[in-house]
């Protein structure tokens, strides 16, 4: 398993009239989850574009417990559970200002060719920062 932290600060724009974190602003705030793992890594996700292999959301799943409110500092924890094929699936935790959970989210993104579209096997960069935290190299 690898895992990231993020910090985040609740913008006002990404707030609704009540004061809470508008739910569609969840997936971006994932996103910047799912960059930032990368660059943990070592990976940039403009590289791999620019190497020609893009990453588009197949399926994702959120689950609100609480909201997140203006200018609370959240932490979004990004983990990836599983060696990719095609398939790169995360997971990720908001927490609020005390450590309370408040929202959860499982993304599934594809690797596919930057030109075509079509999906394509993880490339080896990414494969090879991911060895190191799964010893059996394609273990689940």
């Amino acid at each position: 398993m690898i895992s990231h932290s993020t910090e985040i600060r609740v913008r006002y724009a990404e707030t609704d009239r009540m004061g809470y974190v508008y739910y569609g602003n969840y997936p971006t705030y994932f996103e910047v989850g799912r960059v930032e793992w990368l660059r943990a890594l070592g990976l940039s996700y403009k590289e791999l574009e620019d190497s020609g292999t893009m990453l588009p959301v197949l399926n994702l799943h959120v689950k609100y417990i609480r909201p997140a409110r203006y200018d609370e500092l959240l932490t979004l924890i990004t983990r990836v559970e599983k060696w990719p094929g095609t398939r790169l699936e995360f997971h990720h935790e908001v927490l609020g200002p005390s450590g309370e959970r408040l929202t959860l989210a499982t993304v599934e993104l594809v690797f596919a060719h930057t030109d075509t579209g079509r999906p394509k096997n993880a490339p080896d960069s990414v494969l090879n920062a991911m060895r190191p935290y799964f010893p059996e190299g394609s273990a689940e």
